[in-house]
């Protein structure tokens, strides 16, 4: 049987048989394969290896006190089998996946260039050509090959998205490159799959898959983030949530890696240095550009800079939400 008969035998039920999620990419459909493969192939073993057991433990008891064990000798043959089959089919398992991998590594000549960075606790993704730079979300044309060059800007993170069985790890001081196609419009989960700190489990994503028009259009808005049609408060909210400000900051109070904004506006703010501050426009600006000027008390310095990520327009509008936070 062919690989691709293989393939659609093992798939029959549909995209979303046995126990992975449905098939969004290009590519998945080949890493199911290899995947089912290896399932059916130890699943076979097992129960040959367990049914032998079995067997031999019933067909070969002790029947009596007085019943002795025969002269056990080796079988050149048997052994060499049970060596020579496994090895065979662990080189054959190794050529496949060796072959998978390389074909996620070498992206095509055409494809959609894409910077991909990870710090505590978000994504960052950078579109060198058309002059955009988001937070959290990934958004990519559906049927176009997508290059992302990954890197990280702190401690290991791992680039992992389930439905196009992606996962690379993406290192400090060194570029990993991966790329996929997606075969249909919608929004699939980004997770991040190293633990790379208390915020790792709130560095979460999404790959929003557009149509070409969409697409265009959205790269025509300047991704989203112009705030065209928008108060200054309600694009700050937006803001906010894009820009992976939620996953440390809470709007209700409750403390998280850093401090909750909930009534921060002109209140006093207690520093690591035991000096305070007022919490006002300049303030706010600077813990966003330069957050490792001025701590405040109780927390760690972890926040990533937004300098050169935020214009004035994108800043005073998170100015305006978290003056708006004031109760």
């Amino acid at each position: 049987m062919s690989l691709a008969a293989l393939h659609g035998a093992l798939l029959a039920k549909g995209p979303e048989s046995w126990i992975l999620p449905p098939a969004g990419s290009t590519s998945a459909g080949r890493m199911d394969t290899l995947f089912y493969f290896i399932l059916a192939l130890t699943g076979f073993f097992f129960l040959l290896v367990v049914g032998l057991v079995g067997y031999f433990a019933v067909r070969y008891r002790r029947r009596s006190a007085a019943q002795r064990t025969s002269p056990v000798a080796h079988h050149r043959n048997l052994e060499i089998a049970w060596s020579a089959i496994p090895a065979v089919l662990f080189v054959f398992i190794f050529g496949w996946g060796f072959k998978e991998y390389m074909h996620l590594s070498v992206p095509p000549a055409n494809a959609l260039d894409v910077r991909v960075t990870g710090q505590k606790w978000m994504w960052s993704f950078e579109y060198p050509k058309e002059g955009i730079s988001t937070t959290k979300d990934l958004v990519v044309p559906v049927g176009r090959a997508v290059r992302l060059t990954m890197s990280s800007q702190d401690v290991i993170h791992g680039f992992f998205v389930p439905a196009f069985r992606l996962k690379r790890d993406v290192l400090p001081n060194r570029y990993t490159v991966v790329w996929f196609e997606a075969k249909q419009p919608g929004d699939y989960d980004l997770f991040c799959t190293q633990y790379c700190g208390t915020g790792h489990s709130g560095m979460l994503g999404k790959v929003v898959v557009k149509t070409e028009q969409q697409f265009k259009e959205w790269v025509d808005s300047g991704g989203g983030m112009s705030g065209k049609g928008m108060s200054s408060v309600d694009f700050g909210r937006m803001l906010f949530d894009r820009q992976g400000c939620a996953t440390c900051h809470s709007v209700d109070g409750a403390p998280r890696t850093g401090p909750s904004l909930l009534n921060k506006y002109g209140s006093r703010e207690l520093l690591s240095t035991g000096q305070t501050v007022l919490v006002d426009d300049n303030y706010v600006r600077e813990s966003v550009m330069d957050p490792q000027a001025k701590v405040v008390q109780g927390f760690q310095p972890v926040m990533p800079t937004f300098r050169g990520k935020l214009t004035d327009k994108q800043m005073n509008a998170l100015i305006d939400y978290i003056k708006s936070l004031k109760r």
